[in-house]
């Protein structure tokens, strides 16, 4: 297992971004991997995690991306419109998108007043930050639960499994609707007992998981950490092979799961 990194201490900014404005990345005006359809996909800046194997490092800091106001995005997906109503919609993303709660708030609720379908891809780790508004403004939730042993996911992101797992119940409770993400990576997440746990909390959950991504490790990021100084710990690590992806496939599909790619 790669050396840990520290893990860090996450203060949101002072002051936060105001429901109104907030700190975008960067957008994807016709995505196709967030979610059902064509997709319009906010990439918000800011995450608490520090993950080995993140591919857009980038998106880490907050402050290092610009503010946007809500009503220009908004303008944005409207143009957008007659793509978007064919069974795409909107998908904000990150970074971790909850580390901005009142900004994706406005943005959520502009979608759903165009009539479109909604979705937040997030970690959870910050699902305390959920309240009831926003449960109702999003029809999926795009669950990124990288580990089962929590020494592995702390290995991997720097920061607790717990918060990840009562999210995902929270949802389940609420009735709401969630495709699970998993990453294989060799001699990291791809333990039998570690996918194995993954897929039978995805199971406990019922109805609720559609379906579960699961997603070879690859290394196609790893220029961003080289061009922010900073070094990548599984630089030796090779990327996941299709067999060992599908591999992991079968061990969700055993325990009755949808696993795809």
């Amino acid at each position: 297992m790669p050396a840990l990194l520290p893990s860090p201490v996450f203060t949101p900014p002072s002051p936060p971004p105001s429901a109104g404005r907030g700190r975008v990345h960067s957008i994807e005006s016709a995505g196709m991997l967030d979610g059902p359809g064509v997709r319009f996909v906010a990439f918000l800046a800011g995450c608490p995690l520090r993950c080995l194997y993140c591919h857009n490092p980038d998106t880490a800091c907050l402050t290092d991306s610009p503010l946007r106001d809500a009503d220009d995005l908004l303008a944005e997906i409207r143009a957008q419109l007659p793509f978007l109503r064919r069974g795409g919609g909107v998908t904000i993303s990150g970074g971790e998108p909850l580390v901005q709660p009142e900004f994706v708030k406005t943005l959520l609720r502009g979608a759903k007043s165009l009539g479109l379908h909604t979705a937040i891809d997030t970690t959870g780790y910050l699902g305390r930050r959920v309240d009831d508004e926003h449960l109702a403004l999003t029809d999926l939730w795009l669950l990124d639960v990288k580990s089962f042993v929590p020494e592995t996911y702390r290995a991997v992101t720097g920061v607790d499994l717990a918060p990840t797992l009562e999210f995902a119940r929270r949802l389940a409770a609420a009735g709401k609707k969630m495709w699970l993400r998993f990453v294989v990576v060799p001699g990291l997440t791809d333990a039998p007992d570690n996918i194995d746990g993954v897929a039978r909390f995805a199971a406990s959950l019922g109805s609720a998981v559609e379906r579960v991504e699961v997603l070879p490790f690859h290394k196609l990021g790893e220029y961003k950490w080289a061009q922010l100084g900073r070094p990548y710990a599984l630089g030796s690590t090779p990327a996941a092979t299709p067999a060992q992806a599908e591999a992991a496939r079968a061990r969700f599909r055993a325990h009755g799961l949808t696993a795809v790619f």
